[in-house]
């Protein structure tokens, strides 16, 4: 396993590491706010509920509207598996868009995920396996009314530390490489990576918030100008969870 991720990160950093004269850039600024809702059905087995509110120009625009339904089942307290469906529409935003037809495109997803528990000393350390299978909708023109829709997998990886400050109070850090493939990912092999570090605050095992900055960098699936198109886009993020 360990090999496994020390080539992928090998692969990522050679991709990101052309010239600069090979890419064009953009930086954005980013506001993400989620809710999470998960109500357990029995002690193994409860339901996932999630909406993403994604603003660029901090709350002015927006980036991206995602809604989440899933089902987990826990196999050991330290093993959880998850499966689930997405719908996330994608507005059109900044200087280079993500479609190269500006409009809102749709996008649904199903997907499938383990995450492993552990601690290291004090801090909680959790680690995301994610798969996605994607129907990603692209316009021919800005007259087109309905999309045609491709297929793309994408592999997520997000390993996760929570460290206690005090009884209620923790931080929090995560870094989600996002990887592309199939015959449909085009440019977009290295498709995201997120970080972040956030402050939370945790009253009971009901309900937790937290707060703090957040760092995404996208690679545009598409060339401009015969270049690959990088977005670097920073904010604050904000997430809720309710555990029933």
């Amino acid at each position: 396993m360990k090999k496994g991720l020390s080539a992928v990160i090998f692969i990522l950093l050679n991709h990101l590491s052309f010239s600069q004269s090979s890419r064009l850039s953009e930086r954005n600024t980013i506001g993400w706010f989620t809710t999470i809702i998960t109500p357990a059905l029995s002690k193994k087995i409860s339901l996932h509920g999630e909406y993403q509110w994604r603003r660029v120009n901090f709350l002015k625009h927006w980036q991206q509207s995602l809604v989440r339904t899933g089902i987990t089942y826990k196999i050991t307290p330290q093993v959880a598996v998850q499966v689930g469906y997405a719908w996330a529409p994608t507005f059109p935003y900044g200087t280079y868009t993500l479609s190269a037809v500006p409009k809102v495109f749709p996008e649904h997803r199903i997907y499938e995920q383990i995450v492993l528990n552990s601690t290291i000393g004090k801090a909680a350390l959790t680690n995301r396996f994610r798969l996605e299978q994607r129907w990603i909708g692209r316009f021919a023109s800005i007259d087109a009314e309905k999309p045609v829709f491709v297929f793309l997998n994408r592999f997520r990886f997000m390993p996760r530390l929570d460290y206690p400050l005090s009884q209620k109070w923790y931080a929090a850090a995560y870094n989600e490489i996002l990887i592309g493939f199939g015959e449909n990912v085009g440019e977009n092999i290295f498709d995201q990576n997120r970080i972040s570090a956030m402050i939370g605050y945790k009253p009971s095992n009901l309900f937790r918030i937290e707060a703090g900055f957040i760092n995404q960098t996208v690679q545009l699936g598409r060339e401009i100008e015969n270049k690959n198109v990088i977005q670097y886009n920073n904010g604050i993020i904000l997430n809720t969870y309710l555990n029933f």
